[in-house]
């Protein structure tokens, strides 16, 4: 064969073994996950809330709303979850690294290294390895070692990120603590000692991901795009042009919108006529009861909140109308979703009761407490307790604990392989779930699978089948959810779960039963009714503290060095 033929031939198995990769990179979904942080389950449009949220809801409109959708209590377990596909007590963050120190006996066990450890992989990793771009902007919480647990190091390629939990919307790095009072912001992999002036974190971090999308838009690989909001953590922030867009429109009080909200959710059918929801919080006073210029400042940060929140779906749709402009909407799958319930903590009482003399001194010294400074640069405004019962709906308690206040969460998925058009989907499913379920799209395969892999197994069950319309369910009546945090327990099984809640923090300190498809609220303990079904649920949530490593110590928020308050002393308005 002469040199012209045999480069001829060898050229055209080259173009065609081309064609075939570009042909299976187009059969896989570009991915867009979008995660919001400490909404609360009733805020959006689509579930219940008042808030105008028209982009979010229009995702709902294209795809599968999923009213039982589970997460961990709090921020940095949900997401070790969501990232790895693993229980949080088997990738590193069994408890929130900010509580695991000395004296804690949960330093130095495995699974409670207060980061995203080396026995899992994170979902940038599969996906890169299987032909994707991965871009990331947003919260991290993940760890902050370098070379270690930065989001480079775990398999994203384009990177903007705050690698803690929470802090400053604006280009001032502040974090409303002395202990750690700035911020830590990375830039592809290389830390960044300022923000550009003018920076606001979910215009910044929308932007990024169409900048890193545009730059790779033509080279026919899919992309893995994580829009991690700060949005709308604490300390609320909001762009002076959005500041009174809800001036007055909670002047009802916390009681009269989450009654609204109870009512809309049922009208539109993710919620049966006949839920009771959990009562108000008895240390939650009564609106009503409330001094006149009290309701004004209350009323007041909830606006400020709705506005955040109103801001975040704007720039949700500049994304989605991005990819819709350059062809790339039709092929991307979109999920969204919060992180665990509403916040129900409030930084002015932690202050009073929590810091020093000079933390608190460094505080108002930094901070801009005036009501009319509330949502801009330099102030540290949220909204307690009796807002976050509002924003949890129906359920009992809020973020911070595996009653369903804290761990219910809204879900949407839209795209690609949804074989739903606003269609509600009411069966259980969990934050692990999300990793499994992009492989099978992505044709990725997780290394746990390879002979001799140490890397922990998935957990999670792919929700392809459900998500084509193959199924209402991926999990049999056998299959449990467990969790555990600051020693608080859960586990659920089909419509079943136990709760048990330390006295410490407020709760009975006993195991309680609930049949939560009928009584979201956990309102009925039928524990002493039906004991036999509790024995079984306590002898499923010892096998999953077994198989997890659970470490049931307690450390956390509520038996901290000082700390003589109960969460109702906490939580009182």
């Amino acid at each position: 064969m002469n040199t012209d033929k045999r480069n001829m031939m060898l050229a055209l198995a080259f173009a065609l073994a081309m064609a075939a990769g570009a042909a299976q990179a187009a059969a896989k979904p570009n991915i867009l996950l979008i995660l919001a942080d400490d909404m609360g389950y009733s805020d959006v449009g689509c579930f219940g809330g008042e808030i105008k949220t028209p982009n979010i809801d229009t995702l709902a409109k294209r795809g599968m709303r999923a009213t039982g959708f589970c997460t961990a209590p709090t921020c940095s377990p949900t997401r070790s979850m969501l990232l790895s596909g693993v229980d949080s007590h088997v990738a590193g963050l069994g408890n929130m690294g900010e509580f695991i120190k000395p004296p804690s006996s949960q330093v130095g066990k495995p699974g409670y290294e207060g980061q995203l450890n080396d026995r899992v992989v994170c979902m940038a990793t599969v996906l890169r390895d299987a032909g994707y771009h991965t871009y990331m902007a947003g919260k991290w919480h993940m760890g902050e070692e370098k070379g270690v647990n930065w989001p480079v190091d775990r398999g994203f390629e384009r990177d903007f990120t705050l690698m803690q939990g929470g802090g400053s919307n604006w280009d001032d790095m502040m974090y409303p603590n002395p202990a750690h009072p700035h911020l830590t912001f990375t830039l592809n992999g290389e830390p960044l000692k300022h923000l550009p002036e003018g920076h606001f974190s979910s215009q910044a971090y929308s932007d990024f991901i169409m900048k890193s999308v545009d730059e790779h838009k033509d080279d026919g690989k899919p992309f893995f795009a994580y829009l991690s909001f700060q949005a709308v953590h604490s300390p609320f922030g909001v762009p002076d042009d959005w500041l009174n867009k809800y001036s007055g429109q909670y002047d009802a009080g916390y009681e009269a919108i989450r009654a609204a909200r109870i009512a809309r959710m049922k009208d539109m059918g993710l919620l049966a006529k006949d839920v009771v929801p959990s009562p108000k919080l008895p240390r939650i006073p009564a609106w009503d009861s409330l001094p006149a210029d009290k309701k004004k400042l209350s009323a007041r940060r909830m606006e400020i909140y709705a506005a955040m929140l109103e801001n975040m779906d704007y720039h949700i749709g500049r994304v989605v109308s991005h990819l819709k402009e350059i062809g790339k909407l039709d092929n991307t799958l979109i999920i969204f979703f919060s992180d665990n319930g509403a916040e129900p903590t409030e930084l002015a009482m932690l202050v009073e009761k929590v810091f020093s003399p000079e933390g608190k001194k460094w505080f108002l010294d930094k901070f801009d407490q005036r009501p009319e400074n509330w949502g801009k640069k330099g102030s540290a405004v949220d909204y307690g307790a009796a807002w976050a019962q509002a924003g949890v709906g129906p359920f009992f308690l809020f973020k911070g604990f595996v009653a369903e206040g804290g761990i219910r969460c809204p879900l949407i998925i839209a795209g690609p392989g949804v074989n739903h058009a606003g269609d509600i989907n009411k069966s259980l499913i969990h934050v692990m779930d999300i990793a499994p379920t992009l492989y099978e799209l992505a044709g990725a395969e997780h290394p746990s699978t390879k002979p001799g892999s140490k890397i922990a197994p998935l957990q999670g069950k792919s929700l392809v089948p459900l998500l084509a319309g193959k199924a209402e369910t991926v999990r049999r009546p056998t299959d449990w959810i467990g969790w555990e945090l600051f020693g608080n327990r859960a586990v659920r099984q089909g419509d079943w779960k136990i709760l048990n809640i330390l006295r410490a923090a407020g709760g009975t300190g006993d195991w309680q039963l609930f049949n939560v498809a009928n009584d979201p609220g956990e309102t009925k303990d039928l524990a002493k009714e039906n004991p036999a079904k509790l024995n079984e649920l306590i002898a499923v949530w010892e096998q999953y503290a077994k198989k997890n490593g659970v470490l049931l110590t307690g450390d956390g928020p509520y038996n901290r060095p000082g700390n003589k308050t109960t969460i109702e002393e906490d939580l009182a308005d």
